[in-house]
């Protein structure tokens, strides 16, 4: 059943994705170290399945018909813990820790945080990941959705691409993955690293239903969730076109904030920017 949403839901999603993109920019200044651009690029589509979409229950991080969800670019994790936090799986204060010897909140994530499911950070393992936990939910004759939130240049990996067609192989139309496609990573455009074009026509080669949006246009995302949703017999992949360091101007498209703090100064800046 398709859901229409309202102009004041999308309005209310828009203004909390802008306060994780703060909260984002306060825990990185803090640390002194983080990946500002791949975090602030996936925001709107990680704050509306958190805040709309996904099953889950903070006060009961493990109840077993909670909808799993994968950050398989582990090292954009601030902005997990920043949705984390606002969702009330512990108390904000603690985002001021990111990366701090004994932190719960390390520079990549792991089970120590309340909401994390597995570990992640080497890159290209996150889709395998997903694969198990649904294939699980056979096995344990669970309905929950299996979501994994995928990097570009991540995607230059082969053992993405082993799983992904496990994954066709195996029919699991309870996972839906996102592609974070910001055109950069590490050391400069994905286009000129290793093109990952024609990105659209590879994944529907491997068996997947592919769903092609803008990922900062909030009613885009909530459709592509439900359209995924309501696929069966074929697992989905929404392909999000964002910018890399969205909503930050000096960091937008820049590839030196892939993996560099903004200094105080800089972070005083952004978060006027975010106001």
């Amino acid at each position: 059943m398709k859901i229409d949403y309202s102009d004041k839901q999308i309005k209310e999603l828009e203004d909390k994705a802008k306060k994780i993109r703060r909260l984002i920019i306060l825990m990185l200044a803090k640390a002194c170290s983080g990946h500002p651009g791949g975090s602030l690029s996936s925001a709107d589509l990680i704050t509306a399945l958190f805040f709309n979409v996904l099953r889950h229950n903070p006060k009961d991080p493990s109840w077993p018909d909670r909808d799993r969800f994968h950050m398989s670019k582990g090292h954009c994790c601030p902005l997990w813990y920043a949705v984390l936090s606002e969702l009330g799986y512990f108390p904000q204060e603690k985002i001021f820790t990111l990366r701090q010897m004994g932190s719960m909140l390390q520079g990549h994530p792991d089970r120590r945080t309340p909401g994390v499911e597995v570990a992640s950070g080497s890159l290209g393992q996150g889709l395998s990941v997903c694969l198990g936990m649904s294939l699980a939910s056979r096995i344990d004759k669970r309905d929950y959705r299996v979501y994994c939130l995928m990097g570009d240049g991540e995607t230059q990996e082969g053992n993405i691409w082993e799983a992904a067609m496990a994954i066709s192989h195996y029919k699991c139309d309870n996972i839906c993955a996102i592609l974070d496609y910001n055109g950069y990573q590490i050391d400069g455009k994905t286009s000129e690293v290793m093109n990952l074009e024609p990105v659209v026509g590879k994944w529907q080669a491997f068996g997947w239903h592919t769903i092609e949006i803008n990922g900062h246009n909030m009613k885009e995302i909530l459709q592509a969730y439900q359209e995924a949703e309501s696929t069966k017999a074929k697992p989905s992949i929404i392909i999000a076109h964002t910018i890399k360091g969205k909503g930050v101007s000096f960091m937008e498209n820049v590839v030196d904030f892939h993996g560099r703090a903004p200094t105080q100064e800089e972070a005083e800046i952004a978060l006027k920017e975010l106001e």
